[in-house]
């Protein structure tokens, strides 16, 4: 084991024991102790399932996993365990993964815009791996970290967008003067890197990506750099419905390797998978802690009222989320639905989580849970205008601590048994098909 991450980490939990028993038991003690904050279970059972799946689908791809998705200490710890590499943003995420011990070389500071002192703290603290895609962040990173290893950011999207945006990447006919302009600065290039964000990620875009990579490889290669070092990005969903689409994007990835920098090449391949690890392994609950009734502002032939319920999300807005009412001292209502609103704890306009859920008539105390939350949820305090942090429990089921040592020090798992492997890490694994739902901002089932 590399001694990231040990069973005081988390709750070891047995097979069969999911994690709808989890968050039940919690918020009837939570109740009972009149304590209504807000709180994440996590399922670090079913980050192990998605780190073989990745492996399996990308065998020649190393992840490093982008801290700004998810920087919780569980998180960080079960990957640097697992052998992940870290995407880092910004100073505070680099100390973020060092405090718990990762290597500087385990590190790629891959933000595309930085600040001089952050480049200046991470030359102090080892980090050489860098992205640039323009002259002013080669000519920071020139004066600031002159032992730093960079790699060429590239846009490979040519395709001309109806409303423009801000976008980073160099266009492929920049490449050669960035180059040379990185060779006048003595400025050390190692790579290519993109990213296509989930928004984008086709298979025929993978693959002209890959080749626009070859492409630049080429022209470092001329002007005398060793290229050795391509990263491909990250985008990857990781809800379990978009598990068909994940391997559809691994397979064109995979045949655009095999083309363009084939086995032997002296070519190493990283990505950032971010969502892929983290979405589905989190489970959100919060209570209501107000709420207000009022006539829907145009109601429909049957008199429908809507229902405000606010207090509700100490962790930033949920994404495409289905909530699920929880009342643990009492039984859910089976009364007709009412077309209801939630907000955050302002209540204000801007505060607004979701319009038109059909939920059942709620009290304050009560709970909504909500599955799916692990990508870009945990804030930063600040965010929370100072208010503590949603609280969060880790747990792991046996079998998949198992997997983590099995993953150590060991030779790779061969097909047959990662298969045999991945099927019941997830503690919550037994309740994905019951509960999976996937309407936009509409609660993901009744407990």
């Amino acid at each position: 084991m590399n001694g990231y991450l040990d069973e005081s980490n988390f709750m070891m939990v047995e097979e069969g024991f999911t994690t709808r028993d989890l968050l039940e038991n919690l918020l009837v003690e939570l109740c009972q102790a009149s304590d209504q904050q807000a709180l994440f279970v996590a399922d670090l059972g079913d980050i192990v399932k998605k780190h073989l799946r990745f492996l399996k689908a990308l065998p020649r791809v190393k992840p490093y996993f982008p801290v700004k998705c998810n920087s919780s200490e569980g998180v960080i710890r079960l990957l640097a365990e697992l052998g992940a590499g870290f995407a880092c943003a910004n100073k505070a995420e680099i100390a973020r993964v060092q405090s718990i011990g990762v290597p500087a070389d385990k590190i790629f500071y891959s933000s595309p815009c930085k600040q001089v002192a952050h480049i200046r703290y991470a030359a102090s603290h080892g980090v050489q791996l860098m992205a640039f895609d323009n002259e002013v962040e080669l000519s920071k990173v020139a004066r600031s970290h002159p032992h730093a290893r960079m790699l060429l950011g590239i846009s490979a999207d040519s395709s001309p967008s109806a409303h423009p945006r801000m976008t980073f990447g160099a266009r492929l006919k920049s490449c050669r003067h960035l180059l040379e302009a990185a060779k006048e600065q003595a400025v050390e290039v190692v790579g290519v890197s993109f990213h296509l964000g989930s928004c984008r990620l086709e298979p025929k875009a993978l693959a002209q990506a890959v080749a626009a990579a070859q492409l630049a490889f080429e022209v470092g290669n001329e002007l005398g750099y060793q290229m050795h070092l391509l990263d491909i990005g990250g985008g990857f969903l990781g809800t379990e419905d978009t598990r068909a689409r994940f391997e559809e994007l691994a397979a064109a990835i995979n045949s655009a390797l095999d083309l363009y920098f084939p086995n032997g090449c002296g070519v190493e391949v990283i990505a950032r998978p971010g969502r892929f690890y983290v979405t589905s392994a989190f489970t959100f609950a919060a209570s209501i802690t107000a709420k207000e009734e009022a006539p829907a502002e145009q109601p429909g032939s049957d008199g429908r009222w809507e229902m405000g319920w606010w207090g509700l999300c100490g962790a930033g807005h949920p994404h495409a989320l289905c909530p699920l009412p929880l009342c643990p001292q009492r039984r859910c209502p089976d009364s007709p639905w009412r077309s209801s609103r939630l907000c955050g704890p302002a209540g204000l306009a801007e505060d607004r989580i979701a319009d038109a859920l059909e939920l059942p008539e709620l009290h304050v105390g009560d709970w909504l849970v909500f599955e799916d939350m692990g990508a870009y949820t945990i804030a930063a305090p600040s965010v929370l205008g100072g208010g503590p942090q949603p609280r969060i429990t880790y747990a792991m089921s046996r079998l998949a601590w198992k997997a983590v040592q099995l993953c150590q020090g060991k030779p790779p798992l061969t097909e047959g048994d990662r298969d045999g492997v991945c099927a019941p890490l997830s503690c919550g694994w037994e309740m994905a098909e019951a509960l999976c739902v996937t309407p936009v901002f509409a609660p993901a089932g009744i407990i």
